[in-house]
């Protein structure tokens, strides 16, 4: 995987478009393809700016970008596929086969589907052991986290060595989820994120300060497991688990169980516009992106290499 030195991204919306800039900040010559009208002018836009950011973290390699009218064309002499279509499972099983169907057989395909089953979408694949699942977390050429799902421990060791080439922190599935991995955990939370609105415990904005102000500081760091080992003491995580253990349990019985009602939804919607105060998601966007380039910067994970 150490000498991939071209990609074919297929489906270049927000999450392609990351991809591409990350590819080529490390020296990789991307081949882009979209359906859409006047993608490859939009793409190079996001490019562009994602790049800058990429600049700011020293990456500043030199990778050519070519985009292409035709799937097949885009995809032709590729070393590596990053797809990214919309989640429609019809939609990506046809043209995961289109793409199948293109390749050699050693050429691994990769799906940046957030919730898909990778059993599901393979289905129609001539060769559905090169396929796999590795689902980023937007804005990919930013946050780190590439969750993989493979049908092989060949396909999924392969595809982490790449991604680790790409400074990015593959984690892979035992066995295939809906959601994988951070998006059940960021649904659990965010489950009793709505619960706190509908039970008027507090407002969007303290929810929200409650979270990035405490917990979230951690786990920047360290993730939950590693959190309660510290919590435990001298004695660690066992010593949690046996005398704290317990209280943890109350808090699950106390959480809630929300639904979004019309209600619900038009309290999170004014919470929401109260703390963006104005401003556009645009720019809301270019804060986070901010934010986050300044925390990787400053970054290092406790239980980390």
């Amino acid at each position: 995987m150490d000498e991939i030195g071209a990609v074919a991204v297929v489906g270049c919306g927000t999450v392609g478009a990351s991809w591409a800039a990350l590819f080529l900040a490390h020296g990789i010559d991307v081949s882009a393809w979209d359906p859409a009208p006047g993608f490859a002018d939009r793409l190079r836009v996001s490019v562009d700016l994602a790049l800058g950011q990429l600049a700011e973290l020293g990456l500043t390699g030199a990778g050519r970008l070519a985009t292409h009218d035709d799937l097949e064309a885009a995809v032709t002499g590729a070393g590596f596929v990053q797809e990214n279509a919309p989640e429609e499972e019809g939609l990506k099983r046809g043209l995961l086969a289109r793409i199948d169907a293109c390749l050699p057989a050693d050429i691994l395909v990769a799906s940046s589907t957030s919730a898909m089953l990778r059993s599901r979408i393979v289905a129609d694949c001539a060769r559905p052991e090169r396929v796999l699942v590795a689902h980023p977390f937007n804005p990919p050429h930013l946050v780190p986290l590439v969750e993989i799902v493979a049908g092989s421990d060949t396909a999924a060791e392969r595809a982490a060595a790449f991604y680790t080439r790409l400074g990015r922190r593959p984690v892979i599935l035992r066995r295939e989820m809906p959601g994988h991995i951070a998006n059940r955990l960021a649904s659990a939370l965010y489950r009793e994120a709505v619960n706190l609105v509908a039970e008027g415990v507090a407002s969007v904005a303290d929810i929200d300060a409650a979270l990035c102000n405490g917990p979230g500081l951690r786990w920047s760091a360290m993730g939950p497991h590693m959190t309660y080992h510290l919590g435990g003491g001298a004695g660690g995580i066992r010593h949690y688990l046996d005398h704290l253990g317990p209280s943890q349990e109350r808090r699950w019985e106390s959480l809630g169980d929300p639904r979004l009602t019309e209600d619900v939804k038009a309290a999170i919607v004014a919470g929401v516009e109260a703390e963006a105060a104005g401003r556009t998601v645009a720019e809301l966007e270019a804060r986070r992106d901010r934010a986050l380039i300044d925390v990787l910067k400053a970054r290092t994970e406790v239980a980390g290499a």
